[in-house]
């Protein structure tokens, strides 16, 4: 082993997410007594690149131009060598992939190049709500394989630990560790009222108008369907003026405006705003009055994390690790399923009470200002990695 433990951390696309803020804070936060290289594939033309955090924290990755999204046997072969030609070229301690396709590509390349210890960290999962049973019966059996030589697994939450455990039976849970991410959270809390102004001479935002935002790409897995038809039900139950903020992109971002513009026309007034993707997302976070989510699947949904951090309450469905990153009824309501006339009555109760939102909007700084903060991610992490390699001695 080199004087320090050497890092290779390996993502997919370097693309706004959790795992980006996982990279990044891990590339640049861990003590002196480890090098970090990290590498990442290209992103998709829809998908915004997030290269602007990185530099932020002083990151520069290298590209691996055949690490790509969709699944491509060429390319997929091609980057699998390009990894290894990284590993035989670094000669990491470590190698520490994030996110599904990495996770297969990544490891397989490590075990050929017999680095000694090697992790990876799901962020989400794809074995349910994705793919028909026996595709995804295929990735549970490749997952299974993998988790079975990899030194160790990490989880982001507490649910999905026991979804990969106990539910899906891909992990050992001698191999298994919960590891919340982390982040910087402070500007959530900063220039506040600069932020505020701007975003609302942006949008022309009026001072009475309640608006709800829902964050992320705007793909079947998000369920954007539901949150539409929500919305639907409550211009009809409130007299509130009511702002809806559709912020990310997606291949159904066409789709998703015509259903809007049907809704707008039955409700006769306008509702949606289609903002696209915003790098600087604690902008409007400083406007907002709740933050939704009602995805089939998640792992941690990062948006929630903020919208705490900006003093915004959370309406969400009880998917993947929302129950451990909010605090139930406090700074946020959670339904336990898909629907749409109890997301409906929850929602209303945020719209209709302004006392009740503010109150619980105001808990949400002091909950995750220290559990989330990205010095807990770097320690946890540390502590992981030289676990592991002590393991090997």
């Amino acid at each position: 082993m080199s004087e320090k433990v050497k890092v290779l951390i390996i993502i997919n696309r370097l693309t706004l997410g959790g795992p980006i803020y996982n990279a990044a804070f891990l590339s640049a936060f861990l003590t002196d007594k480890f090098e970090v290289k990290l590498i990442g594939g290209k992103n998709e033309s829809y998908e915004v690149e997030s290269l602007f955090i990185l530099k932020k924290y002083n990151v520069y990755p290298q590209i691996i131009d055949n690490l790509q999204r969709e699944i491509n046997f060429k390319k997929d072969r091609q980057a699998y060598k390009d990894i290894r030609a990284v590993i035989r070229d670094y000669k990491p301690d470590i190698v520490h992939t994030h996110a599904s396709k990495t996770g297969v590509i990544g490891r397989l390349a490590a075990f050929k190049e017999n680095v000694p210890v090697v992790i990876h960290t799901f962020h989400g999962h794809v074995f349910h709500s994705y793919f028909g049973k026996i595709k995804t019966l295929l990735y549970k059996t490749i997952e299974r394989y993998l988790a079975k030589k990899s030194s160790g697994i990490i989880a982001i939450s507490n649910l999905q630990e026991n979804e990969l455990v106990n539910v899906h039976k891909v992990v050992p849970k001698n191999k298994s560790k919960v590891i919340y991410l982390g982040f910087d959270l402070t500007k959530f809390q900063t220039n506040q009222d600069k932020k505020r102004f701007n975003f609302v001479t942006e949008y022309n935002i009026q001072e009475d108008e309640i608006c709800i935002g829902i964050i992320g790409r705007l793909t079947s897995i998000k369920n954007h369907e539901m949150f539409f038809n929500v919305i639907n039900e409550v211009v009809k139950l409130t007299t509130k003026k009511i702002r809806v903020f559709i912020i990310g992109g997606g291949e159904l971002d066409g789709e998703l405006k015509k259903k809007a513009q049907e809704i707008e026309k039955i409700n006769k007034q306008s509702i949606f705003t289609f903002t696209s993707w915003i790098k600087d997302i604690d902008i409007p976070l400083a406007r907002l009055d709740i933050i939704c989510l009602t995805s089939y699947n998640e792992g941690t949904p990062v948006c929630l994390i903020e919208a705490q951090a900006a003093n915004i309450v959370v309406m969400s469905t009880n998917v993947g690790g929302v129950k451990d990153i909010v605090d139930e009824n406090n700074t946020a309501f959670i339904i336990e399923d898909l629907s749409v006339k109890e997301y409906t009555e929850k929602l209303l109760i945020l719209i209709e009470d302004e006392k009740k939102r503010n109150f619980m909007s105001q808990k949400g700084w002091n909950y995750v200002k220290d559990k989330f903060h990205y010095t807990r991610l770097c320690s946890n992490m540390e502590e992981f990695y030289l676990e592991k390699l002590e393991n090997k001695k």
